[in-house]
């Protein structure tokens, strides 16, 4: 007899199921009105190994955040994206399918962010935490933030707004004053060697996969952004002027942009034939 799953792993599969479910979201059901049924959500990450329970559970959990609203027709019930939902999945998908989809030049610039936030304010933290890694910015020492990009200036702003920490932080722009090695910078700010391996692991896992129905495609496109999507939070997408050697970056962007678009068409095809059996139940 199999043993019953730990707490950690309960918790472990109820955030999994979630991390798939806002992924679903933002690939399906963004570009369809934001409005899809119970059924197809169930079923859609039943194909990709979410028992009904934990889906139903990602369901209730993600209503609960004010991502999701329901209406009930009958027997059945239709969830629309709220107006948070639909802005958090446009402006996960801008970034998501912009990343390191060219290369960029370097005025030689960077930006430094200093901001203040105690320990006994841990929510606040991990929120800017959060939000200033999904921008690129890496942490070299408490309370300090770099990017070598000056022009997040206005969207650090924009953080440093919406969390109410103006009296908190200073930002600046500039060039490098020659103190100190920039290289060991970077490796205390973000963690590019374990980045690159992920990187490499990525591009070995996906780069031979081939799919022959809409299911699989469907899966494979699901699984294919999963993973891509942290990548944003992990690289800062350094320019070539401060890497040592070719990074495995860009041939990433190339497998996941070039397997997206060969399966797009048939697991979108998946997608509405999962939803018209949804939609024909009574």
């Amino acid at each position: 007899m199999a043993a019953e799953p730990s707490e950690r792993q309960r918790d472990k599969a109820s955030a999994s199921a979630r991390s798939l479910l806002l992924t679903v979201l933002g690939e399906f059901v963004l570009p369809r009105r934001g409005e899809v049924w119970t059924g197809t959500l169930v079923a859609a990450l039943g194909a990709l190994g979410v028992e009904e329970k934990s889906a139903r559970q990602a369901l209730a959990r993600t209503a609960a955040e004010g991502l999701l609203t329901s209406t009930r027709h009958g027997r059945r019930v239709r969830w629309s994206l709220t107006d948070a939902a639909d802005r958090l999945l446009r402006e996960g998908t801008e970034r998501i399918y912009g990343f390191m989809r060219k290369p960029h030049d370097w005025d030689g610039r960077w930006l430094v962010l200093t901001a203040g936030v105690p320990e006994t304010q841990r929510q606040l933290r991990h929120r800017l935490r959060t939000k200033l890694t999904w921008l690129g910015l890496g942490s070299p020492a408490p309370g300090l933030w770099v990017i070598p990009d000056a022009a997040k200036a206005g969207a650090v702003r924009d953080v440093v707004r919406e969390l109410d920490l103006g009296d908190r932080a200073y930002a600046w722009t500039g060039t490098s004053a020659d103190i100190g090695d920039t290289t060991s910078l970077i490796s205390a700010a973000w963690d590019l060697d374990d980045v690159e391996k992920r990187y490499l692991a990525f591009i070995e896992r996906f780069e031979r996969v081939t799919v022959s129905a809409n299911r699989e495609a469907f899966v494979n496109q699901v699984l294919l952004i999963q993973e891509w999507r942290r990548f944003p939070f992990l690289d800062p997408d350094l320019p070539a002027e401060l890497l040592d050697h070719d990074w495995p970056g860009p041939r990433a962007a190339t497998v996941f942009h070039d397997l997206r678009n060969r399966w797009h068409r048939r697991a979108q095809a998946e997608w509405d034939q999962m939803d018209e059996d949804a939609a024909a139940r009574t």
